[in-house]
């Protein structure tokens, strides 16, 4: 059997089958594979420069070091579980590449500090990854936007119909919350753009090693500042899943939207064959799978957010080895959120939307009750309660007849105050009520087409 590098003299027996089961984290960390050699490499080049190791030792560290990338990027390396995690089968493969030299690339660190800085650089990379899925989402929200800011949709609260609203004034509410998380994953990488590197164990190195040299060429903004902080806390991650997770949640949101949406009860939307399933039984079916799954991925990044506040919630400082989970919970939350986005991106740039449909839908509602408020509010001057309250008695008596407000008659309106005119039927219809919210941020298509430029600029 291989022996541990960092094989510990005290202990006398090797691990038990089950203590290695639950001790390795290779099947985990292995996906920081390229970051812990990247962050070996420049901490062996800041130990050539400070002299505290030869130049010749410190070429070979590097040398072997480039010799075991390129044989991960062919596929040559074989992972042993018996050296626990990543950072322990770099070194072993190191040792066999170049031998015992390969031990003095420890020198001023410890694995405490090599791991979340490894842990920090993923971050940072795979970070940029979900901004540019996310404003994938964003684009092909904005391009059925654009076609659609004259599109009318009933607009919901409470699940009831109540205004309308353009099809892309909904859709870019979505661009508006997926920017919002952009800008909390930059929010989120500034905080964490500190390099633990040289922080040791927990309390720092009495070798005179070069922390702002290994910041620097990591990609740092600055070295940390306390030693027992770098390696024991773990905010950066909990701050990276709340935002994948607040992002899933918005996901599930629209997600949700398309399952109601492809109902045979709404009929709005025709989803993509290619995201959709049929059944085994119910050759009529089409089932919306995709979104569906989309949503219940949210599940899981929620627990993973309370999982791992609780894996922090009463450890003492510094290190223990139950922070060794986050990764697993920050890889899964990634993992479902990256593949969330995927799967909305191409189902918002191949769904139909039915706009006859959604018309109809505004049409036979009373969705334009608030328009005839106001026209009593602006046209008679009546201060808006008693204005509220003569359209309440409108669309109840609307409702007892099956009648919409478009349909009634002047003489029908008039039954509940004289003082109705004709002129009350341009703000009945549907679209002139979308057109009269050109407050800023309103539904009116002239504010639309300019919030979508807006968000053009911003987001694009």
């Amino acid at each position: 059997m291989k022996k541990s590098p960092a094989r510990n003299m005290l202990l006398k027996k090797a691990p038990s089958k089950l203590l290695e089961r639950i001790n390795s984290s290779i099947d985990v960390d292995v996906r920081l594979f390229q970051e812990d050699i990247e962050a070996s490499r420049v901490h062996c080049k800041m130990l050539i420069k400070t002299k505290i190791i030869s130049l010749k030792d410190g070429k070979k560290i590097i040398n072997g070091l480039q010799q075991i990338l390129r044989d991960v990027k062919k596929d040559k390396i074989k992972l042993d579980s018996k050296f626990e995690d990543i950072h322990m089968n770099v070194e072993a493969l190191l040792h066999s590449k170049i031998g015992p030299i390969a031990g003095k690339l420890h020198t001023g660190r410890s694995r405490n500090d090599q791991v979340v800085t490894d842990f920090k650089l993923w971050i940072k990379k795979h970070s940029q990854i979900i901004d540019d899925e996310i404003r994938k989402l964003q684009k092909a929200l904005i391009k059925i936007a654009k076609r659609n800011t004259s599109t009318v949709m009933p607009g919901y609260t409470h699940l009831q119909i109540a205004q309308p609203v353009s099809l892309a004034h909904h859709c870019l509410a979505y661009v508006e919350m997926m920017g919002r998380n952009r800008s909390r994953i930059s929010d989120c990488i500034k905080r964490l753009n500190e390099s633990p590197l040289g922080a040791g164990a927990l309390a720092g190195t009495s070798f005179p090693i070069d922390r702002k040299m290994t910041a620097r060429l990591l990609g740092f903004s600055k070295p940390t500042i306390n030693s027992i902080d770098s390696v024991s806390d773990r905010d950066f991650a909990v701050e990276f899943i709340f935002v994948l997770s607040l992002t899933g949640i918005h996901l599930s949101r629209l997600a949700e939207e398309i399952i109601l949406w492809s109902s045979q009860h709404f009929n709005f939307v025709k989803l993509p064959d290619e995201l959709s399933t049929g059944s085994s039984i119910m050759p009529q079916k089409k089932n919306p799978d995709g979104a569906e799954l989309v949503r219940a991925n949210a599940s899981s990044v929620i627990s993973n957010l309370n999982n791992i506040l609780s894996l922090l919630k009463g450890l003492p400082l510094s290190y223990s080895k139950d922070l060794q989970d986050d990764k697993r919970l920050t890889f899964n939350t990634y993992d479902n959120v990256l593949l969330g986005l995927q799967v909305m991106a191409e189902l918002m740039n191949k769904i139909k939307f039915n706009k006859k449909t959604m018309l109809q839908a505004v049409e036979e509602s009373y969705a334009t009750s608030t328009d005839l408020a106001d026209w009593l509010v602006k046209k008679l001057h009546y201060p808006f309660r008693e204005a509220y309250q003569i359209t309440g008695k409108i669309v109840d008596y609307a409702n007892s007849k099956n009648k919409s407000l478009s349909n009634m008659s002047l003489k029908e309106l008039q039954k509940f105050d004289n003082n109705i005119s004709n002129d009350i039927f341009r703000v009945l219809s549907p679209l002139n009520s979308m057109k009269s919210k050109n407050s800023l941020g309103g539904s009116a298509p002239e504010t639309v087409k300019k919030s979508i430029q807006y968000v053009i600029k911003k987001y694009l």
